[in-house]
């Protein structure tokens, strides 16, 4: 049997395994096959607009030119997986230097993209590259304006090879499209395919231009994550979310998560949000834990910034610190036959979230962001969660209420704490709060973090249940970092910062219930039509 044929054979045994029991070792077991990657640089810039101008007009502006390319370049280079890339380029999208520098290793060969002409633009690229080429595939052009910015005859949509070409065909290799299928296709399901397709030995197709973004009409999907996860690569950048405000990109770590890890920035972390266009980064300093070891540069930027954070040594302690109205709240939960436990992620948990989301499109007096939120979506939360457990209050046996803790490095985050209106009487918040409480002086999690507090907060009663329950207003350093001229420009401007930040504090209690006002009349309009 030949080692394709036994790969296929594998592959096939561990799928059936996957449909009988629901489980695929596929997902557990490091890569045992090459990775093989085929790129067709059929465009140079990662706007479609400008790469079809500039295909259209034969010219080849310097900025951003092959920028998807490089980065997956670096990416390969950068991997510790098994890993051969094949380049094919076209006529327009010849390698510059910088590229040829990228592709200056083992993992990388060049091969020819047919555009027009087979024989002439062989010539140029191997005279380019002073290599020789092995592989050709042909840039289709289906519609008629691919065929009039190529400069194709009307009616043809592949260009005809020369019986006595030298080069063999790369479709002659078995071939998994990979940006295809990302198009229709969950990450997760893709991700699974992916892995089955590199153990039968299948080539992955991809064009770099679909890199980040979704395609309208050529139905190709953005699949970087994917294309990250297969090279084991970019792990500084996992959870840096990018937002865009005004001309610039700030980036900074996911709500909650920026509080949970030390970040020590470096060039190379820098390096890598520069190619994804994020002019500001920005990211705290954990002094409550582990302060920065570097001194920052005086070009970034310093504010003040502040968590609401409750030290714990022991239950004991807690209970005797905080006042006696809110023991006596505790209390009251308890006589009311309120039950809070710790619970692991489930189906009937999902379900139980999504109603409490559903219950008032209104809390706190402004409009609630969960509300109308898919039953669907409420699952990816509570099962995708990294490092996350819930506890729950019951009334009877219904989920009246729940807090989701996240962990991570010397400190335990409360991302949501939420129960039913209809139970508002029976003090649920402050009885979950106890449990969280008691949960991590058993667990030795000293620090438990929920929220901001004061200065920087838009919730003045959230602040007092805060208060009541022993925490206290924690200050620490904002850090922003400016990658681009543009995030230089910004933060002059103040745009690095958001509204309730630069709003005065003597202002807050005037303009915070104009807001509210403003929000609950907006989500009863539309209520109405």
């Amino acid at each position: 049997m030949s080692y394709y044929n036994l790969a296929i054979t594998v592959t096939q045994l561990l799928t059936l395994y996957d449909r009988i029991y629901n489980w695929n070792p596929l997902l557990y077991i490091n890569w045992y096959f090459m990775i093989k990657i085929r790129l067709d640089v059929d465009y140079a810039y990662p706007s479609r607009n400008r790469s079809l101008i500039c295909t259209a007009l034969r010219i080849r502006p310097k900025k951003g030119y092959l920028k998807n390319s490089k980065i997956i370049a670096k990416m390969v280079n950068e991997t510790q997986q098994d890993v051969m890339v094949y380049w094919f380029f076209t006529p327009l999208t010849l390698p510059d230097q910088e590229m040829m520098d990228l592709m200056n290793s083992k993992l990388h060969e060049i091969a020819l993209h047919v555009a027009v002409d087979p024989c002439k633009e062989l010539e140029t690229l191997e005279k380019l590259t002073n290599k020789k080429l092995r592989y050709y595939t042909i840039h289709g052009t289906e519609r008629l304006l691919g065929r009039i910015i190529w400069r194709r005859k009307f009616g043809q949509t592949r260009v005809p090879i020369p019986e006595n070409f030298p080069l063999q065909d790369f479709w002659d290799f078995p071939t998994f499209g990979l940006d295809k299928v990302c198009y229709d296709k969950p990450i997760k399901e893709v991700y699974k395919m992916t892995q089955e397709s590199v153990m039968a030995n299948k080539i992955l197709h991809i064009h770099p231009d679909w890199l980040f973004r979704r395609g309208r009409i050529n139905h190709r999907g953005a699949y970087y994550d994917v294309l990250k996860e297969i090279l084991k690569v970019d792990s500084e950048i996992e959870d840096v979310l990018v937002r865009k405000k005004g001309f610039v990109k700030i980036g900074k770590y996911s709500e909650h998560f920026e509080y949970i890890r030390d970040v020590n920035p470096s060039e190379k972390l820098f390096d890598k949000l520069r190619d994804r266009d994020v002019d500001i980064f920005t990211f705290v300093e954990r002094s409550w834990c582990s302060p920065l070891a570097l001194k920052p540069p005086d070009k970034w930027i310093k504010n003040e910034d502040n968590i609401a954070l409750l030290q714990i040594n022991t239950f004991g302690e807690w209970w005797e610190n905080i006042g006696k109205k809110t023991r006596n709240m505790v209390r009251k939960a308890e006589k009311s036959g309120v039950n809070a436990e710790v619970t692991k992620p489930s189906d009937i948990l999902a379900e139980g979230i999504w109603q409490i989301y559903n219950e008032t499109p209104i809390r706190q007096g402004r409009t609630f962001s969960h509300y109308g939120q898919s039953l669907e979506s409420v699952r990816g939360m509570v099962f995708n969660t990294k490092n996350s457990i819930f506890i729950n209050a019951y009334v009877k046996d219904e989920l009246s209420g729940f807090i989701q803790l996240i962990f991570g490095d010397n400190l335990v985050v409360i991302t949501q704490i939420l129960s039913l209106q209809k139970h508002w009487d029976k003090a649920i918040n402050n009885v979950m709060i106890a449990k969280a409480v008691e949960f991590c002086a058993k667990g030795n999690h000293t620090w438990l973090m929920y929220g901001r507090i004061g200065k920087g907060s838009s919730h003045p009663s959230l602040d007092k249940f805060k208060e009541n329950n022993g925490f206290v207003r924690y200050p620490l350093n904002r850090y922003y970092v400016m990658l681009s001229k543009k995030g230089e420009i910004a933060v002059k401007l103040g745009l690095h910062k958001q509204f309730k930040d630069k709003m005065p504090e003597v202002l807050k209690p005037k303009i915070i219930p104009v807001y509210n006002f403003i929000s609950r009349t907006k989500v009863k309009l539309l209520h109405r039509l």
